[in-house]
């Protein structure tokens, strides 16, 4: 069985650990973790390497194994392109296809990462089809290959696509394909692109850099840019230059979504995590922790929970911004289905209305409080079996306050979850909280919409 690995881009991390109290003065930790951030499924068909920064691999079923190519692809590729896609024989979906379509579909950079043969150019050219229209006079679609003979292998694939299928009467543009490969006739080319562009460009890296760098061809109207065989042009001592400069022009761009496929991925981690720290891919940011939060609480079903959030910075408050508590309070109050009451307590709060939450608290029945660190210390709320960082804390020390609101219950058994939800960027945040404090959080995947 042949491993894939489909790393979907959309980059918040999130680490659970679970812990119990063993003494009134120390806090056992075990560890538990999810992750909405890259995407790791291990089918029963499929092996899947996890995929962003640091990641488990996670059992998981998709629930689309008894799909065709067709019904994955129904209402995203349009209908000319998926008769053509019958004529040619592409009935069922293979692994990579059958993973990697849904994530693509809904607009996530991705790292494709599979087997020679196992159907990585047709996933990402049903991606394109998906997005771009015929009567765009631009270019929507660049394919960067290392090779002039898997450009033209490529182009062939999909010119076929494009064509107007035998069986059927429908008026459609067809998409031109234009291969920009070295050794070709790059004068012609020129006319070409000037006169009428084409909608999608199946390109080598120095024939694309050539026309760049003369200001004949411009990235900003690419909607997908897809670099095939990756690992071969970074490892490319003429070619990886020319392709770092084309992914930083390209991250500038809006309404972007990038594509990396190969069959070989050495450090398939790292180069994720390069990736998103050089910003050739996106990264999501308050709307998907959101619904990471949200999907957790409904996952996790707590009796009680406190979810804790950075302070406003003098600099937000300044510019007139709510408070991330006041705006989180809101989401939840709105999007929350669950019989817990949604609580408020922070520092900008007077007394009266701090005591007022508490008092609701500890009268009983379930309660989500969105807090600030006022929270943290001090605070016994012996009921609290959930503590949920939506922010990391500032500290070490801070981390372990928050995570000492749970397991307070004198006499009992159960185990209660700290869970951190973070960006890529502040693993390592978390990694000096853990060596500090002596304890490992376990990743795992929660897959999640932006």
């Amino acid at each position: 069985m042949a491993a894939i690995a489909i790393s979907a881009t959309h980059t918040i991390l999130v680490t659970r650990v679970n812990h119990k109290l063993s003494s009134p003065n120390s806090i056992e930790f075990t560890n538990r973790a999810f992750l909405p951030v890259s995407i790791s499924w291990k089918p029963l068909r499929a092996v899947l390497s996890s995929s962003a920064v640091s990641i488990e691999e996670l059992a998981a079923g998709t629930g689309n194994n008894s799909l065709t190519l067709r019904e994955l692809c129904q209402g995203h590729v349009p209908e000319h392109v998926l008769r053509r896609m019958d004529e040619t024989g592409y009935v069922l979906p293979t692994d990579i296809q059958r993973e990697a379509l849904p994530v693509l579909f809904s607009s996530r950079d991705c790292i494709l990462h599979a087997q020679t043969g196992s159907g990585k150019t047709l996933t990402y050219l049903l991606l394109i089809f998906s997005l771009v229209n015929a009567q765009r006079s631009a270019v929507q679609a660049v394919i960067v290959v290392p090779t002039r003979e898997l450009g033209m292998q490529v182009t062939k694939v999909a010119r076929v696509l494009a064509a107007k299928p035998s069986d059927t009467d429908l008026e459609h543009k067809p998409c031109t394909v234009m291969a920009l490969l070295d050794g070709g006739m790059l004068r012609r080319h020129k006319s070409w692109l000037k006169a009428e562009p084409p909608t999608i460009v199946v390109a080598t890296m120095g024939s694309l850099c050539q026309l760049i760098e003369k200001h004949i061809f411009k990235l900003e109207s690419v909607q997908v840019l897809v670099i095939d065989e990756v690992d071969f042009l970074f490892n490319s001592s003429k070619q990886v230059s020319s392709l770092k400069k084309l992914l930083a022009s390209y991250s500038s761009c809006n309404n972007r979504q990038t594509v990396f496929a190969s069959a070989s991925i050495p450090q398939h981690r790292r180069f994720l995590h390069n990736c998103i720290q050089q910003k050739w891919t996106k990264i999501c940011g308050k709307k998907m922790k959101y619904q990471t939060l949200l999907s957790l609480i409904q996952s996790d079903a707590p009796e009680s929970g406190i979810i804790f959030v950075g302070e406003q910075s003098e600099k937000s408050k300044k510019a007139g911004n709510a408070p991330s508590t006041t705006l989180l309070v809101d989401f939840l109050s709105n999007s929350y289905k669950g019989s817990s009451d949604v609580l408020l307590l922070e520092e900008e709060m007077n007394f009266n209305s701090r005591a007022a939450s508490l008092l609701e608290v500890r009268q009983g029945g379930g309660y989500l409080l969105v807090s600030t660190d006022i929270a943290a210390r001090g605070i016994d709320l012996p009921e609290t079996t959930h503590i949920y960082n939506f922010d990391l804390p500032r500290s070490a020390i801070d981390y372990l306050h928050r995570a000492g609101r749970t397991g307070r219950k004198p006499f009992s058994d159960e185990k209660w979850t700290v869970t951190s939800i973070i960006t890529s960027e502040e693993l390592f945040v978390l990694q000096r909280y853990e060596n500090e404090l002596k304890f490992k959080s376990e990743e795992l995947t929660l897959q999640t919409q932006c």
